[in-house]
């Protein structure tokens, strides 16, 4: 009787162990159909949305080269690690051996993520070597990754800082010509699909979206070699005589170009942590002066160009000095009566000033206007000054002579060097270019001076370079050179200082036919020299005699030459 009692229940829990896994198979079915045939788009897209990435392809960007092809400033290839927070946050006992391969402190990596939790990238170290990448990388840590970058070097370092600036950690212009052109070297980042793994390395590429668009190169004006030698030799001066700065601009007389540009004191683009703001503008076209006693040759050709005086016309400066709206106006010593020619020479204040009162106030106005005095000199040059140059209607008696050798007029080492070329040249003012093939262009003014005073001039300055002209330092052998020293007291509070200089040297060479023009500018010399003669002019003899060579200029005297030609050119008339 129990027997057969136990058969039904044994058949019952068979038929129900059936029952259930016949459910089970029937539930695991329609589970594959949901998901393979039903939900199969959805269940694609959020597999592809954890491994499946689009991610952004670095351009590079343009290099900077030299009138010559040799490069200024290059892009290489870095990379940054980044991390997606979510699957680093769950290796948190290895952060320790990514810190010690990074060589940071692992409390940044906690900074890094605070309040970034939720992101889906975040990085940790921008622009690694690519050695130190891989050690990362062999590390094997969930959520790290590599992102490819550029790192922006300046091969030449101190030497083109300021005339070139830098990019910031996004390899976007900040300063100098990289910000002038950034539009022009940057290049436009393309991007990629890839696959993740697990711990969200790359994998494999799927597809390019988007090629990346490198930028352009630039090509300057200027002369590697001849900004090296411009850099060390004004780097020197400044040293020699414990001075606060200088500024150094090397023009070709022709073109207007720039060939070197230089200023101290420098920074180092590679290297720019713990330094001062203040040392990464460029003094050579932020930084105003008055320019003292080089605006006397402009002086002189106005008043040559007048038609009113000629070289050998005599100006009475005995004793020395004269009162102007009650204020006197000095030389060095007594010159007596002497001719423009000795008023170039001699550095004289009181004939500069005494011809300058017989000018019309508006002709000399409209005379350093056309030379660039109160505009900017060149084009693209960031942050650059257009320099203090008051209308003529504004000018009281003294004003008028003490705008005749460089006094109550501010401009900058390169407006200076501008206004120079237009002696060295035809007459004409250019815009200074510092991009290649910007100087090919038509003359942007009329004529300021006739080729006859043009001469008459820059023999008279000359004289300034001969043997007993304030500017004997500036002489290169070999040849003809044209200058003019300049040593201006620094304006303070009340007047003027009695211990703070700026030193000036503008010059030219060969001075029988210019094809370099150069401005020296050393700021508050300290020491015994001072003068512009004793500071500037040595500064402008030794580069000028490196770049005439470096540049296959043929010499234009012979020993003892210079000197004759120069007293029978002051005798034109």
């Amino acid at each position: 009787m129990n027997q057969v009692q136990a058969r039904p229940s044994f058949r019952g829990r068979l038929l129900f162990t059936l029952f259930m896994v016949g459910c089970a198979m029937s539930a695991l079915v329609a589970r594959g159909v949901d998901l393979q045939v039903l939900n199969k788009e959805f269940l694609q897209e959020e597999g592809t949305a954890r491994y499946l990435r689009e991610i952004s392809i670095a351009a590079h960007r343009g290099s900077i080269l030299d009138r010559h092809g040799q490069p200024l400033a290059v892009s290489t290839p870095v990379d940054s690690v980044w991390v997606e927070p979510r699957q680093f946050l769950t290796a948190r006992s290895r952060w320790s051996e990514l810190a010690r391969v990074l060589g940071i402190p692992e409390q940044r990596l906690q900074e890094a993520l605070q309040g970034r939790e939720k992101r889906e990238f975040v990085y940790i170290v921008r622009r690694i070597a690519p050695a130190l990448a891989a050690r990362v990388m062999a590390l094997q840590i969930p959520g790290v990754s590599l992102q490819r970058e550029y790192r922006r070097y300046y091969p030449a370092g101190e030497v083109t800082g300021h005339l070139l600036g830098f990019t910031n950690v996004d390899d976007v212009g900040l300063e100098g010509l990289e910000l002038a052109y950034d539009n022009w070297l940057r290049g436009t980042p393309g991007s990629k699909r890839v696959i993740k793994d697990r711990l969200g390395h790359v994998v494999e590429d799927v597809e390019r979206i988007e090629q990346p668009r490198p930028g352009r190169d630039l090509q300057l004006t200027i002369d590697r070699r001849l900004q090296y030698l411009a850099y060390r030799e004004l780097l020197a001066a400044v040293k020699r005589h414990r001075a606060k700065g200088g500024s150094l601009v090397l023009l070709d007389a022709r073109s207007a170009e720039v060939l070197a540009m230089v200023n101290q004191p420098a920074f180092n683009p590679n290297n720019r942590e713990r330094l001062r703001g203040e040392r990464y503008r460029n003094r050579a076209i932020t930084d105003m002066f008055e320019p003292g006693s080089t605006m006397k040759p402009f002086t002189i050709a106005t008043a040559l160009q007048s038609g009113r005086y000629r070289p050998g016309t005599l100006i009475d400066t005995a004793p020395g000095y004269y009162k102007v709206g009650g204020h006197t106006v000095r030389d060095s010593r007594n010159y007596g009566r002497i001719d423009l020619s000795t008023i170039i020479q001699k550095s004289s204040n009181v004939g500069a000033s005494k011809i300058a009162l017989t000018l019309a106030p508006e002709r000399i106005w409209q005379t350093f206007h056309r030379v660039g005095f109160g505009e900017l000199a060149g084009d693209g040059f960031p942050g650059e000054s257009s320099g203090v140059f008051s209308d003529y209607h504004t000018w009281s008696e003294l004003e008028r002579a003490t705008l005749a050798f460089g006094y109550g007029v501010a401009v900058t080492p390169l407006q200076l060097a501008r206004a120079y070329t237009v002696l060295a040249g035809d007459g004409r003012l250019r815009t200074v270019s510092v991009v290649k093939g910007q100087g090919e262009q038509p003359d942007v003014g009329p004529k300021v001076f006739s080729g006859r005073v043009l001469r008459q001039v820059r023999s008279m300055m000359e004289r300034v370079v001969s043997g007993e002209g304030t500017g004997a330092k500036a002489a290169v052998p070999g040849y003809h050179v044209a200058g003019k020293t300049g040593t201006v007291r620094k304006p303070v509070a009340g007047g003027y200082s009695e211990d703070r200089y700026v030193a000036l040297f503008a010059g030219m060479a060969p001075a029988s036919d210019p094809r370099l023009v150069m401005v020296v500018v050393v700021d508050e010399p300290s020491g015994e020299e001072f003068y512009g003669g004793d500071v500037a002019a040595p500064v402008f003899a030794r580069v000028m005699a490196g770049a005439l060579r470096l540049l296959a200029i043929p010499p234009d005297a012979l020993p003892g030459q210079g000197q004759q030609l120069a007293a029978l050119a002051g005798q034109e008339r």
